[in-house]
């Protein structure tokens, strides 16, 4: 099987700039440990200053991005994945690029006048609070995707993986996308992402939902997901399942309905029945950092899934990519996968 560009992923990229900082400095900006927010004037000059400090990490962030390059480190195949989103033409941006060519992802950027999307994660006693101002990630452009070099991207891969945040910039790029799935019978896949996607971006939401032949999610976003379409029940499992039954586009593929519950076990529906997985149990003293744990799951279960591995070999994927994510800082892994 021909792996180059085999998974494409669409999303807004934001740059994580981690440091740690004093209480003086969330004083400073007034913000609260262990929270995350979206920037508001007050905060934008902090992206600076956090930048300025001594010890800095960046990392190429940002929901989709996350969930790529964790696919990319666990696929022994080289170039086996690309990337879209918005970025300014800025030294972030210029970040950004190394960041995620460093973790082996064809990443075809837009390139706004906008600032490239940041995401300040402010470490204070092992407490992480992020301050994300979108920016640039909010000037995608469906012109980008339709220019032959990049629609090529398109074509050329078998498998597509897009968070739900992208449907608050550019849902008609998505539907290009899942319209091209269904009639090259490729697989299309998509994140609930967050239960303000499920209730104020149900529109969107709903229109590229027959697309969709597998949908990841938690169990938060599931059950906000029951109670905007008025389904009256909190049971992870049924939600799953009624996902799972919801009308296709092509019934090429059946659908696939994943939320994984943080400790609890992975909800797998599918053909009407349900089957749970449990995750790797972590004593809490290992535990750093969960931020990008449902990334990462995504990204171990895709770098399967393009394999063609059954269903539980790509969950046993995830559960072991979210294992080794929370035991470190920021949405970062090893050099190499111990998963076999």
């Amino acid at each position: 099987m021909e792996y180059d560009g085999i998974l494409l992923g669409m999303g807004n990229p934001l740059l994580d700039i981690s440091a740690v900082v004093d209480q003086d400095f969330l004083n400073k900006y007034d913000i609260k440990p262990n929270n995350a927010i979206l920037a508001e004037e007050k905060h934008l000059p902090m992206y600076d200053e956090l930048a300025s400090k001594n010890i800095v990490e960046y990392i190429a962030g940002g929901a989709t991005q996350n969930s790529i390059r964790v696919a990319q480190w666990m696929l022994p195949f080289p170039g086996a994945t690309s990337y879209m989103g918005s970025i300014g033409k800025d030294k972030f941006g210029e970040k950004m690029k190394k960041n995620a060519k460093d973790a082996g992802v064809n990443v075809h950027y837009y390139e706004d006048e906008a600032p490239t999307g940041t995401c300040a994660v402010c470490v204070l006693d092992g407490e992480r609070s992020l301050v994300a101002n979108l920016s640039a990630a909010n000037c995608y452009k469906v012109d980008h995707l339709k220019r032959p070099e990049n629609w090529a991207l398109v074509e050329k891969a078998k498998f597509y993986y897009i968070a739900g945040f992208f449907l608050t910039v550019s849902p008609e790029s998505i539907q290009l996308v899942a319209e091209h799935a269904a009639a090259n019978n490729k697989i299309f896949s998509m994140n609930l992402s967050a239960p303000f996607i499920c209730e104020f971006f149900r529109d969107p939401q709903e229109k590229a939902l027959p697309y969709m032949d597998f949908v990841f999610g938690n169990e938060t976003e599931a059950r906000t997901f029951s109670k905007v379409h008025g389904w009256e029940t909190d049971n992870v499992e049924e939600i799953a399942l009624k996902i799972s039954e919801w009308p296709k586009a092509s019934e090429t593929h059946k659908r696939i309905t994943v939320i994984t519950q943080g400790a609890d076990p992975v909800v797998v529906a599918a053909d009407g029945k349900v089957k749970l997985f449990p995750v790797i149990p972590l004593p809490k003293e290992k535990l750093v950092d969960t931020n990008g744990a449902g990334d990462a799951f995504v990204g171990g279960f895709l770098s399967q899934l393009v394999q063609g591995k059954p269903v539980e070999d790509c969950v046993r994927a995830g559960c072991y990519a979210s294992n080794v994510i929370i035991q470190r800082s920021g949405c970062t892994y090893p050099d190499k996968p111990d998963f076999a």
